[in-house]
């Protein structure tokens, strides 16, 4: 009986220093502390290896200092206190652009196509989620096509959300002249101490003039046409001119983090198959074939009922602040752009996002809000697909007080709901690849864009109204019909908040 108690006297010396270590995160302590019981010193053992709390040394994003650019006066009093507060957040400050509004993954894929075509000189691409399907291979074909003729690109994936991207399309690449690099590589034994930051960006940037950045992951379900999946709606933007300065400033932080792949010289062999000397050797699949090919299954899909707004190849001049969250800096700046924005709004806000499992602070900034005469309008997800059924079970825990509040909270009933905006006493529109959970807030690398132009907020208000047709207004009476063995779940759920 005594290596019971000798058992139980390092695991409470290890749940103490856990609690020391984390005191100024409760949820999170919370959750290592109620793991530190179900698993006794195992828990610890596995806290060592993913929390990262002994500092291991990673490279931090450098940013440059803030330009004092300000907003002209035309804006609202709100607007122009959100935009200075936001300043030191940004990675160049306030900067000048032409914002596209892409708001299904069938438009996203034909733009960003078109823009990969026309490249001459860069093509810089970062993925969560880079898949070998339909859409993947013609945006990697085209990529091949385009290093034929000099471009120079650089290709850099998610070591996690696209770990099943095959290594023969790496080794086409590379074979082609592009560079490509994983961030957090996956690795025997595969657990180790950056396992839990994951780079969550979709950043193109094209000839450091022209920018792509949103929710769009490169992947056949986007399209919303993949039978497994279903509908599916999602926002992206294209940003024109110097603001892709700092979509640069990004990408080139991330690559110096990321491990560059590596071919195998029995790897490259393989390229002289069939499948890649059709593609590049001597240029035989020529840029117009692959055009048209696209343009030819793009074409039958413009058929399909895409449940949004008609599309806008209007492109609206707009002042824009680029935020990048990073687990390698000590403040939470998506989080932090989130909470200023509720706090600073004195209209309206209406936020989008398919998770939603905040902290304390957003919940008391969205409650203050509504309290002032705010009115907010929360449009989130239904569907839960098996991976992320526990996100929805934790998310119902913050309904009651949020509607109870004078929150209107929505749930989109026609698919899945996968863009992130925010819009704000209609003048800023904020897009991005965040989400409004703690994953996002603190362990992701993520990109948020923050857009000063009321165009640009009544293009995404229309889809928002649009959306909320195919939505069902959530009421206190539904919670109430929730079983208690529900609740229960419900509020397990909620305790593994600080890493869903």
């Amino acid at each position: 009986m005594n290596w019971i108690l000798w058992l139980y006297f390092i695991n409470t010396v290890l749940i103490l220093f856990i609690a020391i270590r984390e005191a100024r995160k409760p949820a999170k302590a919370l959750f290592w502390l109620t793991l530190s019981l179900v698993l006794p010193v195992l828990a610890f053992v596995v806290y060592l290896l993913i929390s990262n709390p002994l500092d291991i040394p990673r490279e931090k994003l450098k940013l440059s200092s803030p330009m004092s650019n300000k907003l002209p006066d035309l804006f609202s009093h709100s607007t122009l206190a959100i935009a200075q507060t936001l300043q030191p957040f940004s990675v160049h400050g306030l900067q000048n652009g032409r914002v596209q509004v892409l708001a299904n993954g069938i438009k996203t894929f034909e733009v960003l196509s078109q823009s990969i075509k026309l490249a001459q000189r860069t093509i810089d691409l970062e993925y969560y989620i880079y898949r070998d399907d339909q859409i993947g291979r013609k945006i990697t074909d085209l990529l091949i096509d385009r290093a034929s003729f000099g471009v120079q690109i650089r290709f850099m994936r998610d070591g996690w959300g696209s770990r099943q991207f095959p290594k023969y399309q790496i080794s086409r690449m590379m074979a082609a002249g592009i560079e490509c690099r994983t961030i957090f590589p996956l690795r025997f034994p595969w657990i180790s101490a950056h396992l839990c930051y994951r780079d969550h960006c979709k950043n193109v940037v094209i000839d450091g003039t022209e920018a792509f950045a949103g929710g769009i992951n490169i992947g056949y379900e986007y399209t919303g046409l993949k039978p497994d999946v279903g509908f599916w709606r999602d926002t992206h933007v294209r940003m024109i001119g110097e603001v892709s300065d700092d979509l640069q400033t990004i990408f080139d932080n991330h690559w110096n983090i990321a491990s560059p792949d590596r071919v195998m010289i029995h790897q490259k062999e393989k390229l002289l198959d069939k499948p890649f000397r059709t593609i590049s050797s001597s240029r035989k699949t020529t840029l117009s074939r692959l055009s048209s090919e696209w343009n030819f299954e793009i074409g039958t899909m413009n058929g399909i009922d895409l449940e949004t707004v008609p599309d806008s190849d209007m492109l609206h001049h707009a002042y824009i602040q680029t935020l990048e969250g990073n687990p390698g800096i000590p403040t939470e700046v998506i989080r932090e752009t989130y909470f200023i924005a509720l706090t600073q709004a004195t209209q309206s806000i209406e936020l989008t996002t398919p998770y939603f499992v905040p902290d304390e602070d957003i919940i008391m900034a969205m409650k203050t809000a509504v309290a002032r005469g705010v009115h907010i309008r929360l449009l989130t997800s239904s569907q839960k697909d098996l991976s992320t059924l526990i996100v929805g079970q934790a998310s119902r825990t913050y309904y009651g007080e949020l509607l109870e509040a004078g929150v209107n909270i929505y749930l989109y009933n026609k698919g899945m709901l996968h863009s992130k905006s925010m819009l704000i006493d209609g003048e800023i529109t904020i897009v991005g690849s965040a989400n409004y959970d703690s994953r996002s807030f603190r362990l992701d690398y993520e990109i948020c864009a923050v857009i000063y132009n009321s165009d640009v907020v009544n293009e995404l208000t229309k889809q928002f109204e649009y959306d909320l047709t195919q939505s069902i207004a959530l009421r206190i009476e539904d919670l109430a019909q929730l079983s208690i063995i529900q609740r229960v779940v419900d509020q397990g759920a909620r305790l593994l908040s600080p890493y869903i």
